[in-house]
């Protein structure tokens, strides 16, 4: 069962944002990559150096699953056309990608890891 816990509340009718139970952190070791969908996102988390990062699994070039990509010290790089992504930032770090990926927050609480979505 994934715990969902809410973020804020607001009086704006704005949607809220929630903080969704990804995995163990055991289950995304140093170097590893996992792939994640929560509803209609499909998601992406990197443990690089120890730092858990979650973004969009989709290339926003060519549609290729980054799961599937290779992880170095500079990001996430695509199977497909080869463009590396910043995973602090979402940024593409050379052509053909130039549309970021879209980050999410990670948090991790008594060994579980995970990520707030919209």
């Amino acid at each position: 069962m994934r715990l969902t816990h809410l973020k804020v509340i607001t009086n704006t009718g704005d949607i809220l944002s929630k903080w969704v139970n990804v995995c163990k952190s055991s289950d995304l070791k140093k170097g590893e990559m996992l792939d994640y969908d929560h509803e209609d996102k499909k998601i992406l988390l990197a443990n690089l150096n120890g730092k858990v990062y979650a973004t969009d699994r989709i290339c926003t070039h060519a549609d290729a699953d980054l799961s599937t990509g290779i992880l170095t010290e500079d990001g996430v790089t695509c199977p497909l056309h080869l463009s590396t992504f910043n995973l602090k930032t979402g940024a593409p770090e050379n052509l053909p990608a130039e549309t970021p990926l879209k980050i999410y927050n990670v948090k991790i609480e008594q060994n579980e890891i995970y990520i707030e979505v919209d």
